[in-house]
């Protein structure tokens, strides 16, 4: 049997040299990649300006098939989120986020997440496979035709775009799956597919600082990291990577990627987690840090979604606008981010999904479980310690 090929792990030049395999000119690329990303179709029957050839061709060697939806659930601020089957028992979440002038779709890029920061439930269940670009990119053509489909607008460029901005923060650590990731974000800027602009693309990362730089020759697209810490010893607890990338070479990666970048600065992901990093002495910290760094930059400050297993609270209220406060003080731009789609498990740091755990995350929490049990309720938590 021949294996069909998924048009949809193809970026642009790889859609060119796959014509040129059946023989096919370029341009015929070009109008295969608008069908498939402008039109979201999936028919070759119904590309009709192809020659019928090459549709004869395409419907024995090629499919366009993205991840199947599993469910799908709308919050009542109208978040939406789907479960996607990426196989083998996985399924991952891709969360759309409407607001008054744009429409945001954060998607995943792994099943589950290795990287296991102690305040996401994602990174709970552990870690078994990268996504494809096929699984990546397929999120954002499921969810940009399904909302249409709902909403009665028609395909094409002439209908209009229900998703302007993207964001790589769902689940996985999109730099510990560097090749489809950036081939996915190659297709979402080609005018030929989604159009977007470098600066509505947001990747988010939680510090691989190599592959930072990388990105930055490869496909410079806006830039988040997830910091969440003021210092090397409260963050090597919180994001267990800073032990491999400590805070002063992230921020080194982080103003090398700005010469590079569409945006002016670097956008800081910060989890507020009370009683553990949310006082006024690490806002303080954070000033610092950036500041010597010389990084320009933003804060976005997260209220922690609790879920039991990370033995956390959210900051009050009070304690954020009062960090927020010292940050704006110190002439950081500083936002706290609007909790979205909770009702639903969509809300930042929520996203679970289905995923056969190779990393056995869930084994060992139920071992740490027994040493609290035995030694204490403090036995591997957090411990800060000052300087």
């Amino acid at each position: 049997m021949t294996t069909l090929t998924n048009l949809l792990d193809l970026d642009p030049a790889q859609l060119i040299a796959y014509c040129g395999e059946l023989g096919e000119k370029p341009f015929r690329a070009k109008q295969l990649q608008r069908w498939i990303h402008q039109f979201g179709a999936s028919d070759f029957d119904a590309m009709t300006d192809l020659a019928k050839s090459l549709r004869d061709k395409l419907a024995t060697r090629a499919i366009i098939a993205a991840p199947a939806v599993i469910s799908d659930h709308t919050s009542a601020d109208g978040t939406r989120k789907w479960l996607v089957d990426v196989g083998q028992g996985n399924a991952v979440e891709t969360v759309f986020i409407p607001e008054e002038n744009r429409g945001t779709l954060c998607i995943s890029t792994q099943a589950g997440c290795a990287v296991n920061c102690r305040f996401c439930s994602t990174g709970k269940q552990g870690f078994n496979r990268n996504l494809s670009v096929g699984e990546i990119i397929g999120q954002l053509w499921m969810a940009e035709f399904e909302l249409r489909r709902t909403k009665g607008i028609e395909p094409g460029p002439k209908g209009e775009r229900q998703i302007t901005n993207v964001v790589m923060m769902g689940m996985g650590e999109p730099l510990l799956n560097y090749e489809p990731t950036v081939t996915a974000l190659k297709l979402m800027l080609d005018d030929n597919a989604y159009g977007l602009s470098r600066r509505r693309v947001t990747l988010s990362t939680s510090g691989v600082v190599p592959m930072i730089d990388k990105l930055s020759q490869d496909c410079a697209v806006a830039l988040a990291v997830s910091l969440h810490a003021s210092n090397d010893a409260l963050r090597d607890g919180l994001v267990p990577l800073n032990k491999k990338y400590p805070l002063v070479e992230l921020m080194a990666a982080c103003k090398r990627y700005l010469e590079f970048a569409p945006r002016d600065f670097v956008t800081f992901e910060y989890c507020m987690l009370d009683g553990v990093n949310d006082s006024d002495q690490h806002a303080r910290e954070l000033i610092a840090l950036v500041r010597q760094a010389d990084v320009p930059c933003k804060f976005n400050l997260i209220p922690f979604n609790p879920f039991p297993e990370s033995g956390l609270t959210r900051s009050q209220n009070p304690r954020i606008k009062a960090f927020a406060q010292v940050l704006m003080d110190a002439g950081i731009v500083t936002t706290v981010r609007k909790t979205r789609g909770d009702d639903i498990d969509a809300a930042c740091g929520q996203l679970a999904g289905e995923v056969q755990d190779r990393t056995r995350v869930q084994d060992r929490m139920k071992k740490m479980a027994e040493y609290q049990e035995k030694f204490g309720k403090n036995f591997g938590r957090i411990v800060e310690i000052s300087s």
